[in-house]
């Protein structure tokens, strides 16, 4: 679902588009651009095809909110992403922004209650990149370490060595449909990451 058409549904004014526009298009972005949201907008569409009118136009804003800020601060970028959603819901019903916040807030841990259907199609639709096929995944990838550039080498791999092992540890998509599209491809894609920075570590050698 379009911005323009989630807000309308919701009642709010759409005037925010040329500043979430550009905060996606700031130069430091290598992934988190404006592609990465209207593809996460897309994907939960489709997961939310079940719900309300409503319900998916609270799903496809915080699609599109939800890495407005992106300074490579886990958990701080959200919040600050939750802030700005709540400046630019201009009109939007209470209960309706705060459940957009409480949506953008559930990406930190991508964690919800299970049966919270709307933040179901957000999270699975936010990895849906890890189920790509393998030169696309290489290429998010190489974006990620990108936006991340300030960490040397050392610190980097550690740490991108610790995400990807607690991924393939958990289930990583929280639907049928989901696991059914993406999760074999996203678990060899991860494998074979993790593989990688495991044989570039100075240990390794």
């Amino acid at each position: 679902m379009k911005w323009t058409e989630a807000i309308a549904e919701l009642g709010g004014s759409a005037d925010a588009w040329p500043q979430l526009e550009a905060r996606y298009g700031e130069p430091h972005r290598r992934y988190h651009t404006l592609d990465h949201a209207p593809a996460v907008a897309r994907d939960s569409a489709w997961l939310a095809e079940g719900l309300s009118g409503v319900e998916r136009a609270i799903v496809a804003v915080a699609a599109w909110t939800h890495d407005v800020v992106y300074d490579a601060k886990p958990g701080e970028d959200e919040r600050a992403s939750a802030d700005w959603a709540r400046e630019a819901l201009t009109g939007v019903a209470e209960p309706h922004i705060e459940r957009v916040e409480g949506l953008i807030l559930a990406t930190i841990k991508h964690d919800a209650p299970p049966d919270d259907d709307l933040a179901t199609a957000l999270l699975d639709a936010d990895l849906a990149i890890l189920g790509a096929e393998p030169a696309k995944y290489a290429a998010y990838a190489e974006a990620v370490r990108a936006e991340y550039a300030k960490y040397p080498d050392d610190v980097w791999r550690a740490g991108r060595i610790a995400v990807l092992e607690s991924m393939l540890t958990r289930t990583l998509y929280r639907s049928e449909a989901a696991r059914t599209r993406w999760a074999s491809t996203a678990r060899a894609n991860l494998t074979a990451e993790l593989t990688h920075w495991r044989r570039e570590r100075p240990d390794h050698r």
